[in-house]
């Protein structure tokens, strides 16, 4: 399976998770999508995405300021 990478580093609030959703609405159920940011309120923006749209977040790290999220998209 494909996992889909989106870079939004140097983007602030709420413009990674309109590319997020947008990126999102192009893929299958069960496919991933790997996001990179470097908004510190992107950890808060996609938890809350997540639990509000059912996809499930995988994983969610720090490293050196940038963030990282991946998610798989609900059925």
């Amino acid at each position: 399976m494909m996992t889909v990478e989106l870079d939004t580093k140097g983007m602030n609030c709420p413009m990674p998770i309109v590319k997020a959703k947008k990126a999102i609405g192009g893929m299958s159920a069960g496919e991933e999508i790997r996001i990179e940011s470097t908004d510190p309120g992107a950890v808060a923006d996609f938890a809350a995405f997540c639990r509000t749209t059912g996809h499930e977040l995988l994983d969610s790290s720090e490293a050196d300021g940038i963030y990282v999220f991946v998610i798989r998209k609900a059925a």
